[in-house]
């Protein structure tokens, strides 16, 4: 592009992408229809997610209404959570973009439903992120049953239901908060809510596969339901804790209440306390072991060092001269 500003808002879509050229294709396609019914300056970054080279080969090109596609290649495969969270960090360096969108690259985050998040967030706050609520999911029984006790033990252990997924639409002081939040290295949207952003959420139908398989097999699935959980690690050590320090008084009280049997009544049984004592003061230890061990847990992540995606991305990137999007030159080299 020429470097020029328009005076239309400009919009820079992140689709991470690996080994999906052709959903990516037709997700284009779909978007470029969008794009030229909407009063925005499009743009689309591609992250490559350490696809195979013929694949990486075929990812798509600029589209009538979308002159300004960028493909960022990742030195490996990542994960789409830590590809989107790159995604999103070279959009904020690199780009000027007003908003910025976050769109899987199966399809299933329909096009047709960007113009209402996009209307949302331009007549809202621009520092409220605006995310798709599910409505209704096109999935086989197996990941349904799956999906459903992931939500339970979500809100079992987080206290909160988990209703969104990637697609969202993200102001421009939005995102300048987000590549700041260390926790979208590991799940996009649970670091969202929890660095506490302000959220609006829109009811949205997911849509169906573009095409071919879903690279998510079981333990793909699995690995990213604990990330979405490790987020909240904090929350869930002091959910954890308060528990313990529950049962350790039990502990003392049903203590309190062998003694009082032993020493005041004739009703224990010869070594009966003795042997119930002795337990309650091992489960007592095992419980004091359990609470130091989540003490250290929360120091320890407390002080460790953190991933910071608007500082660090540029290291998972190949070292190759990306030209800038949405109205912005490339940098200039020694």
């Amino acid at each position: 592009m020429n470097g020029l500003k328009s005076e239309q808002p400009s919009v820079v879509v992140c689709i991470p992408v690996f080994n999906d050229a052709k959903s990516a294709a037709l997700l284009l396609d779909k978007l470029d229809a969008v794009a030229a019914s909407l009063p925005y300056d499009f743009a689309v970054v591609v992250v490559d997610d350490g696809s195979r080279h013929d694949e990486c080969a075929a990812l798509p090109g600029p589209t009538p209404h979308i002159p300004a596609v960028e493909v960022l290649r990742l030195r490996r495969n990542l994960g789409h959570q830590r590809a989107i969270a790159i995604g999103l960090s070279f959009i904020a360096a690199e780009t000027d973009a007003d908003y910025a969108v976050v769109m899987d690259g199966d399809g299933e985050d329909c096009p047709s439903s960007l113009p209402e998040l996009l209307a949302i967030a331009t007549d809202g706050s621009p520092h409220t992120a605006v995310f798709a609520e599910r409505l209704k999911r096109h999935d086989g029984a197996g990941f349904m049953v799956g999906y459903r006790t992931f939500r339970l033990l979500h809100r079992l252990f987080v206290g909160r239901d988990v209703k969104v997924g990637n697609f969202s639409v993200l102001p421009r002081p939005v995102l300048e908060r987000v590549v700041g939040v260390s926790e979208i290295w590991n799940h996009y949207a649970a670091g969202v809510f929890h660095a506490r952003i302000p959220v609006v959420q829109v009811p949205i139908a997911r849509g169906r596969r573009l095409a071919g398989e879903s690279k998510m097999n079981l333990p793909s699935l699995v690995m990213h339901g604990i990330c979405a959980l490790s987020v909240w690690s904090d929350v869930i050590v002091s959910r954890l804790f308060v528990i313990v320090a529950g049962l350790m008084a039990a502990v003392v009280a049903a203590l309190g209440a062998v003694l009082a049997i032993r020493l005041f009544t004739t009703a224990a049984i010869p070594g009966w306390a003795t042997f119930t004592a002795g337990m309650l003061v091992i489960g007592g230890l095992l419980l004091g072991i359990v609470s130091l061990l989540l003490a250290v847990f929360v120091l320890g992540n407390r002080s460790a060092a953190n991933f910071l995606p608007h500082r660090d991305w540029r290291d998972y990137v190949l070292p190759e001269d990306h030209a800038a999007v949405a109205g912005r030159t490339p940098l200039a080299t020694e």
